[in-house]
């Protein structure tokens, strides 16, 4: 087996639009990473303006509890869902606002391939926030038309249960499809045979910023 290639970041930034977003597209990864670096999810609409969503912020603080970030690294922004293209700069001034209070030297915003407006806002205004950064694109299942994983990060099976449990949260969103776990499983499984390991969560590079060096 080929040797993995070995990245790191002592602050690692995830920014959604919605509640549930992270934890679909990176949740085996955070419960990977949670108690080995610091972690920041920041969600952009708490998408309270649905009154069938009243339970969603408890449910997403509970989901992130449970892939192990305290609530203190949870940050919910104040934009209104469906109408982020309407607040493309507000949205793009909150990010800049962000990188300079947190630093981070990875961001994980929405793949490139997703169609959703607010997505696609999330990731248009991130590129442009934090330029100089790596910047890497998570999968959503539900709205990604190509989406095809470029950077493939092995995760275990105890990750792959605890991004399960994290979803298993949303009661609002139990009958949905995309949150069941069959497809949680054979996601991260599919990923897995894309890069020859048991498990893996998959990612498209939208940005790497690196350096080369000798081994010594």
């Amino acid at each position: 087996m080929n040797h993995d290639m070995t990245f790191f970041g002592r602050k690692v930034l995830f920014i959604g639009a919605h509640p549930d977003d992270i934890e679909l597209g990176c949740g085996a990864l955070i419960a990977h990473i949670a108690d080995r670096t610091e972690v920041m999810c920041v969600t952009l609409s708490d998408n309270q303006k649905n009154p069938l969503l009243g339970n969603l912020v408890e449910e997403h603080y509970r989901s992130m509890e449970t892939l192990g970030v305290p609530r203190d690294h949870v940050v919910l922004g104040p934009f209104e869902t469906r109408r982020f293209p309407h607040a493309r700069q507000e949205i793009l001034e909150f990010l800049i606002q962000l990188n300079h209070t947190y630093h981070p030297e990875i961001v994980f915003v929405h793949t490139k391939a997703d169609i959703h407006q607010d997505h696609g806002t999330v990731t248009e205004e991130g590129l442009r926030a934090f330029r100089g950064t790596t910047v890497l694109g998570f999968d959503v299942i539900r709205s990604s038309y190509g989406f095809f994983p470029s950077f493939l990060v092995e995760v275990s099976e105890a990750d792959v249960d605890r991004k399960v449990t994290s979803l298993r949260q949303y009661k609002t969103y139990a009958e949905k499809y995309y949150f069941s776990e069959p497809v949680t499983r054979a996601t991260l499984v599919r990923n897995g045979a894309l890069a020859e390991r048991p498990y893996a969560e998959g990612f498209d590079i939208l940005r790497i910023v690196g350096a080369f060096g000798s081994l010594s």
